[in-house]
């Protein structure tokens, strides 16, 4: 694992707990290398969601440091919580409102970002007239548009079908290797971790092992087999 220093998400002994008194997270740490594609991995429950939101800024930690590269693009599991302007091109512009570029600066920014993830002919579709995977992959031209660092995935292929799952998955590698952005996306799909660089296992609000993808799939499909 790199040093911090050369780290685009880098957590350190992180602690959250709703409300209630449940703990989540409870002295977690991880680093993701920067230019790189790694995925969280972890039963229901074990904290992986509310670790993502946490790195995003939408939850705030009880204790612990986080560093992350800004700024950071989210995608979310269902994409209609986050798309909101009537066509794709208005939605990936709506992202860029508060940067102060001009208006032809807007147009090719959004233009260049449809084209990272092959959807600029659809640039004035009606939202509602997207399949769920082009509904994603507009949610992260968002992202490549505000030029983020680093991109977090909740789970963006939960609601897609075999093709468009894989499809997806494969498009951010490519982002993460053309553009040098650094992902982490949250799955529980083995079949994905062939597209990564590397995985963690978090396990009661823990990491509890990372590394190689292959070595974590191993370890899990044994996992699952000793309760068959």
């Amino acid at each position: 694992m790199t040093s911090g220093s050369t780290a685009a998400i880098n957590i350190h002994d992180l602690c959250f707990s709703w409300s209630k008194g449940k703990t989540v997270l409870e002295s977690c740490s991880l680093e993701v290398p920067k230019g790189e594609f790694w995925m969280l991995l972890g039963t229901n429950g074990s904290g992986k969601s509310t670790l993502l939101r946490l790195l995003a800024g939408l939850l705030k930690p009880d204790s612990g440091e986080i560093q992350i590269a800004p700024p950071i693009g989210f995608v979310f599991q269902n994409p209609d919580h986050q798309l909101v302007m009537p066509t794709v091109g208005a939605d990936v512009a709506f992202g860029l409102v508060q940067e102060g570029l001009s208006i032809p600066q807007v147009r090719q920014r959004v233009e260049e970002s449809l084209a990272a993830v092959n959807l600029l002919a659809l640039q004035r579709r009606p939202i509602y007239a997207l399949s769920g995977g082009q509904k994603q992959r507009v949610a992260i031209a968002g992202a490549v548009a505000r030029h983020c660092e680093v991109l977090l995935l909740d789970e963006p292929t939960a609601l897609l079908d075999p093709d468009s799952q894989l499809d997806l998955v494969a498009q951010v590698q490519k982002l993460v290797k053309s553009r040098g952005l650094t992902a982490l996306w949250v799955t529980h799909r083995l079949d994905e971790l062939d597209y990564c660089d590397g995985a963690f296992l978090l396990e009661k609000g823990q990491v509890v092992d990372q590394g190689d993808p292959q070595r974590l799939r191993q370890r899990l499909m044994q996992s699952e087999e000793s309760l068959d």
